[in-house]
């Protein structure tokens, strides 16, 4: 992230040499453009359709230069055909921007979002999503509405699933992962553009409800939800997404601040902007615009350069420039944008696909392997009470039970359109074949998707298991109850699973609970009765392989939470970096069920604590076991005192003392004591994967820039503010002793 500016510089130098031109010609080529267009076919740059075949609506549209994107259709002939015909028959002959939700994969599915950050592997998923690109560049698709980096805290609003969840640095550093991955270098037409969303402050979304409003500060906004944003745009991203809410009364596609002030001016960004899905029109909705013509005016000119699916700018731009109430330079400079884009793709000069490429690259071992791994790394280890691995040689019966055993659509998760049930491998289907000439697999459901109510479903499980030594059951929540629009108020496993866990934990065999979801889940009952719990945020296409690996010792779990899971729905919005109050919660690490009634309903010293739950979550940010131990030195820090343009080096010994060969994500944390504004108690300010044999030891250095501890204070400037420190390295947000240093001024 350091380099970010450089990287972005090289990236676009990278991407006009492939293509054969220099900035100066890719200019020349952009004007001369502009100055042969009329306004209407400037307008139809700006102008983003939804297609389903080819229709003569369409094919019209596209002749007479009413679009520049379109997006949803995925046929390479039918795009090879929208494209020959904005090629060979419009007036100028500019090719079509194909656009499409690839969220975590195409017809590869990857982990959702959540999951990739959980595995704490920025360059593991910068390769998914370059293999990705592969995929659907295949098919004719050049841009993808992905990454999110917003930041969410709160596990109710369904869309934190396509989040890298609540911490700021974490989703900076995916963020800009996959754009890399998703772009590449440009010099070929494996180039998939990226589009971060949404700008800006979605995931703080009032109460978890979708499209809902925010109440955003802007010193919070400065140092939580604009930082993954920023560093996305620095690592290259071509295009950025305007978010649905209004954050303090002003829709982010009317938020001229934003996208001139800080995008523009401060980032130098120089893609373009579009809008989400109708957003332009939807300010009518929040009582920002009075009609289509108004939110045409003012998404106009608060920056926005395409307009999806409002038809705003097609029906009000020309008499908006008639009246003088929009600049046709204004528009002129939003069809620059777009056309620049559409320049460092290649299309100008390779707008088709070939159409038998998508059979070479679609599945193929290459990107099935990435999947495999993503869902591997990405599987987190809540609990073990030495039940796991499972030890394939001591036992004769293995029962899979629950919804999720043989699911493979809720497997994949959401903004999954691509993604084949046929091609996915269930948990049911990998044990089998991994293990059915080992044990008898019984297979027995009890629920048959995870909002059911079914007694007799339970009791046919429950019987099963008493006939097994183990039983392996798979909960959670199908696809539809997570992603856009499926928000919840209470984030307890639905329909009878509660019920059909706490049964088949009265049988006295050993319980695996296997918990695939789209979001952080209460699990405070489940953890006092499964002997262990795997949870993997709905892993995609190899998850059944990856888990049956798990569950047997094949592979060790690596994951950590990207979110805090908390010990109840009432608790969220639970986050582990917030401000510490000035009656800060100081007691003992334990959960209302370890409380005695009595004393869970009285007042615990006037502090910041929830009376029937407690202050702790159930599971911290950070957090993750393994079927090893490890050990952390105390870190040592190269000395005492910093100035602000110093690196802070700190080292620390990390030792498996456990008994398998395994991997850990080694956290760096750091606290600013006291500062003009109040600040979080504990802030992520970087990560490594670390392997292990074991028994191995190994020194190992985090290199901290002072800069790095800059925020914006009670001035609002971006400044290191001199004053005491404590640094952790840990295997989790929680864990481990502080060590101090002071940053001294210039």
């Amino acid at each position: 992230m350091r380099n970010s500016s450089y990287v972005s510089a090289c990236l676009l130098a990278m991407s006009l040499f492939a293509a054969g031109c220099s900035r100066t010609e890719e200019d020349a080529r952009i004007e001369r453009l502009l100055s042969q267009m009329t306004l209407q076919e400037k307008i139809g740059q700006m102008n983003q359709l939804s297609v389903a075949g080819l229709t003569p609506d369409m094919e019209a549209a596209v002749r007479n230069g009413a679009a520049g994107s379109i997006l949803n259709e995925v046929n390479p002939e039918i795009i090879n055909e929208y494209q020959r015909i904005a090629m060979e028959e419009s007036r100028l002959g500019i090719p079509l921007l194909v656009a499409r939700d690839i969220i975590h994969g195409f017809r590869t599915v990857f982990p959702i979002p959540l999951g990739m950050a959980s595995t704490f592997d920025p360059e593991l998923v910068r390769y998914g999503a370059r293999l990705t690109a592969q995929e659907a560049t295949a098919s004719g698709i050049r841009w993808t509405f992905s990454p999110m980096v917003d930041v969410s805290r709160d596990a109710r609003w369904g869309r934190i699933a396509e989040s890298s969840g609540e911490d700021t640095y974490l989703n900076a550093v995916m963020g800009a992962s996959m754009v890399r991955g998703y772009q590449g270098d440009c010099s070929d037409s494996t180039s998939l553009a990226a589009c971060v969303k949404h700008f800006v402050g979605y995931g703080a979304s009032e109460s978890g409800r979708d499209y809902n409003s925010t109440y955003i500060p802007p010193r919070a906004l400065r140092n939580v939800y604009l930082p993954p944003f920023e560093a996305a745009v620095k690592a290259g991203a071509m295009t950025l997404m305007t978010s649905f809410n209004d954050n303090d009364g002003v829709p982010g596609t009317g938020n001229a601040f934003l996208l001139k002030d800080v995008l523009r001016d401060e980032w130098g960004f120089d893609g373009f902007v579009v809008t989400d899905w109708a957003s332009a029109a939807e300010m009518i909705q929040h009582g920002f615009a009075r009609d289509g013509k108004d939110a045409a005016s003012i998404a106009l000119n608060s920056g926005v350069d395409m307009d999806m699916m409002s038809h705003v700018f097609t029906a009000h731009l020309e008499e908006l420039v008639a009246s003088g109430a929009v600049k046709e330079k204004d528009i002129d400079n939003a069809v620059r944008n777009i056309l620049r884009i559409k320049s460092r793709l290649g299309l100008f000069d390779n707008p088709y696909v070939d159409v038998d490429r998508a059979a070479e690259v679609q599945y193929n071992d290459s990107i099935m392997d990435a999947a495999y791994r993503t869902a591997l790394e990405s599987a987190i280890l809540l609990r073990n009470e030495g039940v796991l691995p499972v030890d394939i040689s001591r036992v004769r019966r293995i029962l899979v039970t629950g919804p999720m055993a043989d699911a493979p659509h809720d497997q994949m998760g959401t903004w999954t359109f691509d993604g084949q049930k046929e091609c996915t491998v269930t948990p049911l289907v990998a044990i089998r074949e991994m293990y059915g000439d080992d044990v008898e697999v019984i297979y027995e459901p009890g629920l048959t998707y995870s909002r059911e109510f079914s007694q007799r479903g339970i009791a046919a499980a429950v019987a099963a298991a008493r006939k097994a030594d183990v039983i392996l059951a798979f909960m959670g929540e199908e696809a539809i109850l997570s992603g856009e629009a499926h928000c919840l108020a209470d984030i307890t496993l639905k329909g009878d699973q509660r019920k059909m866990i706490a049964a088949l934990a009265a049988t006295g065999k050993p319980l695996v609970l296997t918990v695939m979801a789209g979001r952080p889940l209460v699990l405070d009952e489940e953890s006092r009765v499964a002997d262990a719990i795997l949870f993997s945020f709905h892993p995609g296409t190899m998850g059944g392989p990856a888990i049956a690996d798990l569950l047997f010792g094949k592979a060790v779990p690596s994951g950590k939470l990207p979110a805090t899971f908390p010990a109840a729905s009432g608790q969220v919005p639970c986050y582990y970096s917030h401000n510490n109050t000035g009656r800060p919660f100081r007691g003992t690490e334990t959960m209302l069920y370890d409380i005695p009634r009595e004393a869970s309903q009285t007042s615990l010293g006037n502090t910041s604590y929830m009376l029937d739950c407690g202050f702790y979550p159930l599971y911290p940010f950070g957090y993750g076991l393994s079927y090893t131990e490890f050990g952390y030195s105390a870190p040592v820090l190269d000395r005492q005192e910093y100035s602000p343009d110093d690196v802070i080096r700190v080292t620390f010994t990390l030792t498996n003392t456990g008994r398998y060969a395994a991997t850990e994500v080694a956290q760096l944390y750091v606290r600013d004591l006291v500062g003009s504004s109040a600040r979080p108690v504990k802030e992520l300010k970087g990560f490594r994967r670390i392997s292990l044999a074991p028994g191995e030891s190994g020194e190992y250095t985090f290199e901290l820039p002072v800069q790095d501890l800059a925020f914006y204070g009670l001035d609002m400037t971006r400044k290191v503010e001199p004053g005491d420190f404590h640094l952790w390295v840990a295997g989790d947000s929680v864990s481990g002793e502080p060590v101090s240093f002071s940053v001294v001024a210039d």
